[in-house]
């Protein structure tokens, strides 16, 4: 057997039956005979009929066949789009927001009947249905001739169906595509679809059903919104946008019907294929005619319609697709952060379970704390500095920014294009979030290296001292036993010995404070033996550090200098802590969201704590500022006059690179580094910069753009 490969939309929305062998239409008719009578039967028992010569008898045996159906179905809100939102200031944003990315497994934006071209309407109900509002969900006349019709071919090619009956068939075949598993899809589907008789009669007592529940005008608003229209495009609104790029309210004549066109044959008249042109246009040729047979349009606006080609000169398509793969290239990492993050947000259910099963069903829009102003600058600077197509070696970089005082993400950038798509996009592209933990992006992290002497220096300012304390800064080698780590779940007791060197060869008698702007190993390592390792742990806990694969972070001797394989998102978090006085906020992407019946809820709530005392954080504040103005890190430095703090990290061998920096509104940090294997940066150069360098090339152009439009304060 060869295996249908087409995708699930197009295998369950077959254009064209395979042909039967003489003994199935053989059957087939023996079936419409008995058929017939059952037939007159229901029409007569749910006063549908015409006057026709049925007998009692066969109306009452009918009437039991179907007591076992519900009186009614009831029209289940479809499946919809989500849309995920960003702010931006640029031309064309919708109250400070523009869309980056659509999510859904039916491509289907819900309408109310007033936001639909009349055009449409009419269409619909002229070329599908004429006695619309004349029938009950049933018109009788052409069903009895349906009925002889496929009793002389000895099948089940003419249905008869009213828009109504349509509607019903429609609501069974969206349940079936929402079934679990491909094996249910296909059973429910089939059940659905099936060319029989009995399924037939049962659309029709449900669609009597839903006109005794439903107005006329909420039948066809339900028909337009849940019809099919080729390359899994549902609704006249996804139909709309997708091949004439515009609303449905906005749809010409000649654009309503030939979308109207589809709906019967959409494999066969879909707009989606050049194909396809010739039997969309003379399909809606036939509409056009009659809409204006019952007085819907004039001759002109007829005659005007005819003209126009069905071609690529009167279509004006919307390339697109679902998710964070096909979002703008710019915003991409942080829509995939955003999805992985479903189940958190608890607008959208009481449940994660529930949460994402909303989620699945659609209708959302996620209004983000994403800033489009400073991120697409963040993207162009991260991808220009560090090329993810690097054929030397694996070059990786990410750029992410929160804001200080919320944890409201603003930025989130790599040198990577995403793409999660099953055959990949090949070099320069990747799935993994190299800003996020494993749990929420595939990352297992990178050695933070200098940057987590933060944490050594907020314990020891925990601790009683001070900045002006004088420490040993010289390279040497100490016992690793002489480390105090209390922690219950340490790996010590460590022992052996453990050399390190100072990367600016520097030494002797310092000062805290000048050994934090040199970045000074040796005085670091002074630190802390003086310390306890548990200590220096619980403050990068306490300001939000984590490692990438979710274990605790390490306390050996050597994580002093920076071993932990953390992450940008977590280390720009905990610098936005020392910012705002010693409060660590979590990171946030959600503001608000609109559920699809238009409620407005909010997003993720803020979660800020006085995570360090003030006067410590102010303390470190003093220490960092220092290495931004002559420090380590005065090349990240955009001497835009906004006061910054921040810390340089090189890994041995400059394998990785960063810098992390804060204002007193948006703190920021950079990776450089290795993704695989270890290639030093130091002897990279691209554009004439130094490999171990890009990051301050990454970071000074960024902050400029951040300072821009956010400013900033005086530090602590």
């Amino acid at each position: 057997m060869v295996r249908d490969t087409r995708p699930w939309y197009l295998r369950h929305h077959p254009a064209v039956r395979k042909p039967e062998n003489a003994g199935v239409r053989v059957l087939k008719g023996v079936a419409g005979i008995l058929s017939l009578s059952l037939l007159g039967g229901m029409l007569v028992a749910l006063g549908a009929a015409p006057v026709v010569g049925v007998t009692g008898v066969v109306a009452a045996s009918t009437t039991g066949i179907f007591e076992e159906l519900p009186e009614y179905l009831v029209v289940d809100r479809p499946n919809e789009r989500n849309t995920i939102w960003a702010q931006s200031t640029a031309p064309g944003n919708v109250n400070g927001y523009t869309p980056i990315a659509t999510v859904y497994l039916q491509n289907r934006q819900a309408v109310d009947y007033d936001q639909i071209s009349p055009f449409a309407i009419a269409a619909a109900i002229d070329g599908e249905d004429h006695r619309f509002y004349e029938h009950n969900g049933v018109d009788a006349n052409s069903v009895m001739r349906a009925v002889l019709g496929n009793f002389v071919k000895s099948g089940v090619d003419s249905g008869a169906s009213t828009i109504t009956m349509q509607l019903v068939k429609n609501l069974f075949v969206q349940r079936a595509l929402e079934q679990p598993t491909g094996v249910l899809r296909d059973a429910a589907y089939e059940e659905a679809t099936a060319q029989s008789f009995e399924r037939k009669l049962a659309e029709m007592k449900y669609a009597i059903g839903l006109e005794k529940r439903y107005t006329k005008q909420e039948i066809i608003t339900a028909y337009l919104n849940i019809s099919f229209f080729g390359d899994n495009t549902y609704g006249i609104e996804a139909a709309a946008q997708r091949y004439y790029g515009r609303a449905a309210k906005d749809l010409t004549l000649e654009q309503a019907a030939s979308l109207i066109a589809i709906v019967q044959y959409p494999g066969e008249r879909g707009l989606d294929n050049p194909d396809n042109f010739a039997a969309n246009q003379k399909r809606r040729d036939v509409i056009l005619h009659a809409m204006y047979d019952v007085g819907s349009i004039t001759k002109d606006e007829r005659d005007a319609a005819l003209a126009l080609p069905v071609d690529a000169s009167t279509l004006a398509p919307v390339e697109g697709g679902s998710g964070c793969v096909n979002a703008k290239v710019e915003a991409r990492w942080f829509c995939d952060y955003v999805v992985k993050n479903i189940e958190n947000f608890e607008a959208l259910g009481a449940t994660p379970v529930e949460r994402l099963e909303n989620w699945r069903q659609g209708g959302y829009d996620l209004y983000t704390t994403l800033d489009l102003d400073i991120q697409t600058n963040a993207h162009n600077q991260t991808n220009f500095w560090a090329p993810g197509n690097e054929p030397g070696f694996a070059l990786g970089a990410a750029t992410t920014s929160v804001e200080v005082g919320s944890g409201r993400v603003l930025t989130m950038a790599e040198n990577k294009t995403f793409d999660d798509s099953s055959a990949g996009g090949g070099a320069g592209t990747s799935a993994v979030n190299y800003n996020t933990s494993y749990a929420y992006g595939g990352s297992s992290g990178f050695q933070s290296g200098s940057t987590y002497k933060l944490f050594t220096l907020v314990a020891w300012l925990q601790a009683g001292h001070k900045l002006s304390d004088t420490v040993d800064g010289s390279a040497r080698t100490v016992q690793q036993s002489a480390f105090v780590d209390t922690c219950a779940d340490s790996r010590g007791p460590w022992g052996g010995p453990y050399p390190f060197k100072n990367d600016s060869g520097g030494g002797g008698a310092m000062s805290v404070a000048s050994a934090t702007a040199g970045s000074v190993n040796g005085a670091f390592i002074s630190m802390a033996l003086k310390l306890d390792l548990c200590a220096i742990r619980a403050a990068a806990e306490a300001l939000g550090v984590e490692r990438a694969d979710g274990d605790p972070l390490w306390t050996n001797p050597s994580s002093v200098l920076g071993t932990n394989q953390v992450t940008p998102l977590s280390m720009a978090g905990a610098y936005a802590a020392i910012a705002a006085g010693g409060v660590y906020c979590k990171p946030i992407v959600l503001d608000k969201v609109v559920t699809p019946d238009n409620l407005e809820l909010p997003g993720q709530t803020r979660d800020c704590r006085q995570a360090i005392a003030p006067e410590i954080a102010a303390q470190a504040s003093i220490a960092l500022q220092a290495v931004m103005t002559g420090g380590t890190g005065s090349a990240s430095n955009p001497g835009d006059g906004i006061p910054v703090l921040g810390k340089t990290g090189t890994t041995d061998d400059s394998i990785q690179t960063w810098i992390v920096t804060s204002t007193t509104r948006v703190a920021t940090a950079v990776w450089v580094g290795n993704t695989v294997g270890e290639f030093p940066l130091a002897q990279y150069v691209y554009a004439d910069v130094a490999g171990n360098q890009l990051r301050h090339r990454i970071m000074a152009a960024t902050l400029a753009v951040i300072d821009g439009k956010y400013g900033g304060g005086g530090l602590p």
